[in-house]
């Protein structure tokens, strides 16, 4: 258990309650991550684009990811404090640029919140045609199916909303028991899948004729497993609620994203490799949905979709659970407007209740100026990318600045990288500005699938980073947030 005076030493004191175990952090993040709602809601999407090959983009992705999430093993070990990403930054360097990247983070966040929350658009109506509550079409790419996925993704925000506000101990029982359903749910899924496989596992070395494939394609279907396999560092984020911190909070972290990384890999393989058939435009048109209820049957379909569902909507509590715990942390240090309601603590629930509405809020009022925008999911998953990425990147690339520099020595008996830290960290800055590079192309195929050839639409997330960039600093003026600690590296 991390004591007291550890808080103490970086100019805090224990207000949040400590009570989660190795089990509940690890969970934070893999809900956080959840394959299961985020394969099943771009699954479709990648397909469309790079064919039976895009599943060489999980390896890669997954490669890249463990190399960032090495990097923050090592800091959630030096600095067990709420807030992860904007407290590392911080401690590695000065000024504005270390606020910015909790400010993009907390803008990631937001963004990540109404994407998982829309995810329930590719799921409820397919378990029952009841929730498809505005118009016939359930199609996300359909101005109904949009319409909808913003009511059913608002519903469930308030619900989110109203758990955070409850509590910490409340938050860790659902996540708890949605994490072992979400486990035991892909060892079924991909047990049955591969059971009742149709072709072999070369099926990721061929093209499908009339997919899209080629390098363009393959690079845009890159998005999916971009937008899987982030959020891990939210292990991390609840370190002040979790008992020995310095050791569970590294080991929470790596274990997220391995076991997410690995699982959606074995989803995807064993899908396209049970897929009834992979040219009849079934696959690209309604991803998984079409593959569980063409191999399990209409009812066991029904059932696991139902049990999807739940992950989506632990993945959207795990999310927004992130995001209180940024606002809080920034709150504390005066780098908010606001700051003081935002950093006070219920004492009734231990939680801090401003940052979920705040929260809350933010992502409803997202989702509703995209009511009937038929490029809502690509367009904020892809942006929601390109924002956390780069906050990853106002991380790692200060990290290896001071590596290069002699000033990130190992302490002794916390987890290091030793030798390996400067080509890890390296490789992990490489990755990271790749992928900002990749995701944030102006490609119709994500962010203009109507076509309409706005320019605006094509640059939604270079738009979206200038605006925050704007607003951040202008922010960054009136507040001058008082000098973190200095660094103890």
């Amino acid at each position: 258990m991390t004591p007291p005076d550890e808080l103490t030493a970086f100019g805090y004191r224990q207000e949040l309650r400590r009570s989660l175990g190795g089990f509940s952090a690890f969970a934070a993040g893999f809900s956080f991550v959840s394959i299961l709602t985020t394969v099943f809601q771009l699954f479709g999407f990648g397909y469309t684009f790079g064919g039976p090959l895009f599943f060489w983009t999980w390896p890669v992705v997954l490669a890249g990811q463990l190399l960032v999430a090495l990097v923050f093993a090592e800091l959630a070990a030096r600095y067990p404090l709420a807030g992860s990403v904007y407290q590392w930054a911080k401690q590695l360097t000065r000024g504005f640029l270390g606020w910015f990247a909790g400010w993009m983070m907390l803008l990631g966040c937001v963004v990540a919140l109404a994407a998982a929350a829309i995810a329930l658009q590719v799921v409820l109506p397919s378990v029952w045609d009841g929730f498809q509550l505005v118009g016939g079409d359930p199609a996300v790419t359909s101005p109904s199916g949009a319409a909808n996925a913003v009511l059913l993704g608002t519903l469930l925000l308030v619900f989110t909303t109203a758990v955070n506000a409850g509590g910490v101990r409340l938050i860790a029982r659902i996540n708890d028991v949605g994490v072992a359903a979400e486990l035991l749910g892909v060892v079924v899924l991909v047990t049955g899948l591969g059971l009742f496989a149709v072709r072999g596992p070369q099926v990721v070395l061929h093209d499908t004729p009339g997919t899209g494939a080629g390098i363009g394609g393959v690079l845009a279907s890159a998005l999916m497993a971009a937008y899987v396999l982030y959020g891990f560092d939210t292990a991390a984020s609840v370190a002040e609620e979790t008992k020995n911190a310095r050791r569970t909070a590294p080991r929470a972290v790596l274990r997220a994203v391995l076991v997410s990384g690995i699982g959606g890999l074995a989803v995807v393989i064993t899908a396209l490799m049970a897929a009834p058939s992979l040219t009849d435009g079934q696959l690209a048109g309604h991803g998984l949905p079409y593959v569980i209820t063409a191999v399990f049957g209409d009812s066991l379909g029904r059932v696991f979709l139902a049990d999807v569902a739940v992950a989506v909507v632990v993945c959207t509590l795990t999310i927004q659970t992130g995001t209180v715990r940024l606002i809080y942390a920034m709150a504390r240090d005066g780098a908010l407007p606001a700051a003081t309601r935002l950093s006070s603590v219920s004492p009734r629930t231990g939680t801090p209740v401003a940052p979920a509405l705040l929260s809350g809020g933010l992502a409803i009022g997202l989702l509703l100026l995209n009511v009937g925008n038929p490029t809502l999911f690509s367009t904020i998953t892809g942006t929601s990318v390109v924002v956390v990425y780069l906050a990853y990147l106002l991380v790692t690339g200060p990290l290896l600045v001071n590596r290069l520099r002699g000033r990130f020595p190992a302490e002794p008996g916390l987890f290091s990288l030793g030798r390996w830290g400067v080509p890890v960290n390296g490789a992990a800055v490489a990755y990271g500005v790749a992928m900002i590079v990749n995701i944030g192309w102006p490609r119709p195929e994500i962010y203009d699938v109507t076509g309409s050839g706005a320019p605006w639409m094509l640059l939604f997330p270079i738009e979206f980073v200038g605006g925050a960039l704007v607003l951040g600093w202008l922010c960054w003026l009136r507040l001058r947030p008082a000098p973190a600690l200095e660094p103890a590296i």
